[in-house]
């Protein structure tokens, strides 16, 4: 029977699967005597990250690109200004779609791809916030002092009293050995005291318990059932609460580094003054957040955050670099043979179609670079030369762009 506390509803079944991942995680310390909750965090951190890389990479990938395709995007929209019936509708949405496809990218899929993403993480946290819910190796620490306390006179109302001060709101609900166990589990130094006091003829069975669940919270010599504000408020050692600031300081440090790294050299967050303000805004609020909620959630909720936080860091620069090192020109000729080949199954359409509305995007655009350099020619000047490849740094997106269009305008040669 497992705790009230896991989740229910369309999360529960994740949940329940992490649960599994968390299982199997926490089974293999065991075997190498590291029975560490803490340590399990780390790893299933690392783990679910790397499940989730996939989708990590193709969310990352639209983001890059967008920059690169909006010149193209833009032509589109403003070709079909002001037409509204549905056969301009239509072309726009089938040229829309083609470019799209020649970057290789689907804006639905990573919208897809954040939902699946949300449907996993907030499953993660009921399950790292009720261990024992999920990790019956956890849970079993706690089966014997719970039992007995279950037959324990006075056992309920004292219980049901301190519940609302430590979270256990289950317990109040009704009073069985998961109830009593899902409140164990969020007891604090001072609780496990009190409680041996009130019930002293169960102190050695609270003894062990407070011990065997005491090393397998211990993290870095906090305990991660206890939270940064309780250690500050609570403990008098000034390592202790010096432990309990650094995991909101961390926590906020890690998530602005994080989103700094996602934005570096993204030119899309730099495409405008809303989008940069809107940028600049994020960076500024979202590590506050995070301090706020690990300095009031339990520490181990705060490792996850740093952790998240940090592998996703890794995983960003990781990704721009695989990207930074594509040929962009191989790329696009792979992504238009591969929706050649689509469209050529389907009745009525052929490759020269096909290459001819890819082609007829960008007619626009090209157009008016093509008036520019016409303008400079009279002066003198060389436009290509001075403005579309001047002061670009090696590897940058404008680089890319250049190439991108340097690409489109000799195919449109052809």
């Amino acid at each position: 029977m497992s705790l009230l506390t896991k989740s229910g509803g369309i999360l529960g079944p994740i949940a329940t699967v992490l649960g599994y991942v968390m299982t199997g995680i926490f089974a293999v310390l065991v075997a190498m005597n590291i029975p560490n909750i803490g340590l399990s965090i780390v790893l299933f951190t690392i783990v679910i990250y790397m499940v989730m890389f996939p989708l990590t990479y193709r969310q990352q990938k639209f983001s890059r690109m967008t920059p690169l395709m909006n010149p193209e995007l833009n032509a589109i929209r403003e070709k079909y200004k002001g037409k509204s019936d549905q056969a301009s509708v239509q072309r726009m949405n089938q040229e829309t779609q083609q470019i799209y496809a020649k970057y290789g990218v689907n804006p639905a899929g990573s919208c897809i791809q954040l939902v699946v993403q949300m449907l996993i993480l907030f499953p993660l946290y009921r399950v790292i916030m009720n261990v024992p819910a999920y990790v019956e190796q956890v849970k079993d620490v706690f089966t014997e002092l719970a039992s007995k306390l279950l037959t324990t006179a006075g056992a309920e109302k004292y219980l049901t009293g301190i519940a609302s001060s430590i979270q256990a709101t289950t317990i109040t609900k009704e009073f069985t050995q998961n109830t009593i166990i899902d409140t164990l589990y969020k007891f604090r130094p001072d609780n496990w005291t009190a409680l041996a006091k009130q019930f002293p003829d169960l102190s050695d069975v609270i003894s062990k318990t407070e011990k065997t669940i005491g090393a397998m919270n211990n993290f870095l010599g906090l305990n991660i059932a206890n939270t940064p504000m309780n250690y500050i408020k609570e403990h008098a050692s000034v390592w202790f609460v010096i432990g309990a600031i650094l995991v909101p300081v961390l926590a906020a440090l890690t998530q602005w580094v994080s989103v700094k790294v996602s934005m570096a050299g993204n030119p899309q967050a730099e495409g405008s003054d809303q989008m940069a303000g809107t940028m600049k805004m994020m960076n500024n609020i979202m590590p506050l957040m995070s301090a706020f909620f690990c300095l009031t959630l339990p520490v181990g909720m705060g490792i996850y955050w740093i952790m998240s936080a940090v592998v996703r860091m890794v995983q960003t620069i990781f990704i721009n670099r695989m990207l930074e090192k594509q040929d962009m020109e191989e790329i696009l000729r792979k992504n238009m043979e591969k929706n050649k080949k689509k469209m050529e199954k389907k009745a009525g359409v052929t490759g020269n179609q096909i290459a001819q509305n890819a082609a007829i995007n960008t007619r626009k655009v090209e157009t008016t670079s093509r008036a520019k350099r016409m303008a400079n020619a009279s002066t003198g000047l060389d436009e290509s030369a001075v403005t579309r490849k001047g002061n670009v740094r090696p590897g940058s997106l404008a680089e890319k762009a250049n190439m991108v269009a340097d690409y489109n305008e000799k195919h449109r040669k052809k």
